[in-house]
C-alpha cells in the first residue's frame, strides 16, 4: 500500500506500471497492473496472477480491490489500469462487477504501454450493473451488514 496527501491521475498510472512488474503470468505473458486510490489517499497495488488451472486467475483489478477491502477499505475514488497492447485494456466482465460493488462513481483510467489512455466510470463500464438495490427485500433478515463505507447495519 501507498499512502499520501494527494495522487496524481500520472502518479497512479505510474504506480499500476510498476504493480504490472509483479505480474505472474507463465502461461499468457500478459501482464497487467492495477493501483487503487481510495478517498482518504491510500493506494493498493494490483498485478493479476495466473494458475495452470485458468479459471482460477485473479486480475489485477481484483487483485488491488481485494488487497484494499481486506484492510477495511471501501471508499474508492480511481483506478489505473495498465497493460501492453495495443488498444488499452478494459477490466474484464467479473472485475467490473466487483468496482460496481464499490460504486458507479469510480473512475476508471486505462492506459497501455505507449501511453493510449481512456478513462470512464465504473458505472460506464458496467450499466445496469447487479448491486445490492437489485436485492432489496430479497432474503433479508436480522443478521447485521456492513455498508461499503464500513458502517454496520441492521437488516429486516
Amino acid at each position: 500500500m501507498v499512502e499520501k496527501e494527494l495522487v496524481s491521475d500520472s502518479e497512479l498510472i505510474e504506480l499500476a506500471k510498476k504493480a504490472r512488474e509483479k505480474a505472474y503470468v507463465p502461461y499468457s505473458h500478459f501482464a497487467v497492473g492495477a493501483a487503487l486510490l481510495t478517498r482518504e489517499g491510500k493506494v493498493y497495488l494490483g498485478a493479476n496472477i495466473e494458475n495452470a488451472s485458468y479459471g482460477l486467475t485473479t486480475c489485477a483489478e481484483r487483485t488491488a480491490i481485494f488487497k484494499a477491502v481486506s484492510e477495511g477499505e471501501r471508499d474508492f475514488v480511481a483506478m489505473a489500469v495498465v497493460a501492453d497492447s495495443e488498444e488499452v485494456s478494459a477490466p474484464c466482465g467479473a472485475c467490473r462487477q466487483v468496482l460496481a460493488e464499490f460504486g458507479e462513481d469510480i473512475r476508471v483510467i486505462m492506459v497501455n504501454l505507449e501511453g493510449k489512455r481512456l478513462e470512464m466510470s465504473s458505472g460506464e463500464l458496467l450499466p445496469q450493473a447487479f448491486t445490492a438495490k437489485n436485492m432489496a427485500g430479497a432474503g433479508q433478515d436480522d443478521r447485521e451488514t456492513t455498508s461499503k463505507r464500513g458502517e454496520v447495519q441492521k437488516n429486516g
